[in-house]
């Protein structure tokens, strides 16, 4: 049986990771990181050589392998686990939106800038600033994030004055930041400054052996729990779950554990509950189902379209099942004249209390 332990954890164990608000208290949510597997075990205790150091971290891995999990957890056994943890995506906004959430902003700084914004580096000090996606960012806000982290100081936009802040950095990507660097995408000297240590997040399919205590805990714990359907996997179709190699990692495990616990006939899952994509991940596709009155793009159109009605227009949630980034998404609805019509933020779907890693 696995355990659910408070950190620090013991190998091979689960550990539960506390999320702290923005003034480093604990928050409601809980991050937890549920594994048993021997490449996870190895990566568990990287993390517990890394953490007590102040050392930059650059953590690679596809996407929904849990990296904000792993940057989470190294903050937790740090002697700033009593500070901020504080995170971005910086692949969600525009350079102009990025620089302001990043670094803040003066009064009056720019149109709508009505007030004094403290930036999330600013909010972050004494604690840790996790910068998701950091491969997305631009050569102008890669060249003051260098500045940054060099000189220890911020200037918010439309501001005179220097601001020292003290952080420890972790940084996150998808992208293979080396490969970047010789395209002339991301600068050398800020790839060798954010990666003194180098973390690898695995994806699901090496990771086999987590996969009957990712669906035990994403059952157990699911919003949709209540319905008291699917509350637990047959024999058979956790053999069929654990021989699927899960190309969109935890979180398409979690997203299709939830659509299990809505749609499955029963108390415990069988293999007719599972989606026909993951039973039969080879299956050719029907060459009569195609139409030659359907251009590529508006098959894109319509699939990307149906992706955000069924997360009910959350994008966030829309882009990660689509394994895009969020910045692809806002382009494709500025493409197709449908922004306006997703502009507003909607809640996203419960997945429950927490997210597993």
């Amino acid at each position: 049986m696995s355990q659910i332990e408070n950190i620090p954890i013991l190998p091979s164990q689960t550990s539960v990771v506390s999320k702290k608000d923005e003034t480093g208290k604990p928050s409601q949510e809980t991050k937890t990181i549920v594994y048993k597997s021997e490449v996870m075990r190895q990566l568990m205790k990287m993390l517990d050589r890394v953490a007590p150091s102040a050392a930059t971290c650059l953590i690679l891995g596809e996407s929904g392998t849990g990296k904000e999990l792993i940057a989470n957890a190294i903050h937790e056994r740090s002697n700033r686990k009593n500070r901020p943890f504080v995170a971005i995506n910086c692949g969600a906004l525009r350079e102009t939106l990025l620089e302001s959430e990043l670094f803040g902003h003066e009064k009056g700084s720019f149109t709508g800038a009505y007030t004094r914004k403290i930036g999330l580096a600013e909010a972050a000090n004494g604690g840790t600033l996790f910068l998701d996606e950091i491969g997305e960012l631009s050569p102008g806000i890669q060249a003051k994030l260098l500045r940054f982290i060099q000189e220890g100081e911020i200037f918010r936009v439309g501001g005179k004055d220097p601001i020292k802040v003290d952080i420890r950095l972790i940084s996150a990507t998808n992208r293979e930041l080396d490969v970047e660097v010789g395209r002339g995408n991301f600068r050398e000297d800020l790839y060798y400054r954010i990666n003194t240590i180098t973390l690898h997040s695995p994806p699901l399919r090496r990771r086999k052996d987590d996969i009957a205590l990712l669906v035990e805990y994403f059952l157990a714990r699911g919003a949709n729990r209540f319905l008291n359907r699917g509350r637990q996997m047959s024999e058979e179709a956790m053999k069929i779950l654990i021989k699927y190699d899960w190309p969109g990692n935890i979180r398409e495990l979690q997203n299709a554990c939830e659509r299990l616990q809505i749609l499955a006939d029963g108390h415990v899952i069988m293999p007719g509950d599972l989606p026909e994509q993951i039973v039969n991940p080879e299956q050719k596709i029907v060459v009569d189902d195609y139409d030659a009155s359907v251009t590529l793009y508006e098959l894109e159109k319509r699939y990307i379209l149906k992706a955000l009605n069924y997360f009910d227009g959350n994008k966030t949630q829309a882009a990660n099942a689509l394994g895009i980034t969020i910045k692809t998404l806002y382009n494709k609805l500025h493409e197709y004249g449908e922004f306006e019509k997703y502009a507003v933020h909607v809640k996203p779907k419960a997945p429950g209390t927490g997210a597993g890693a």
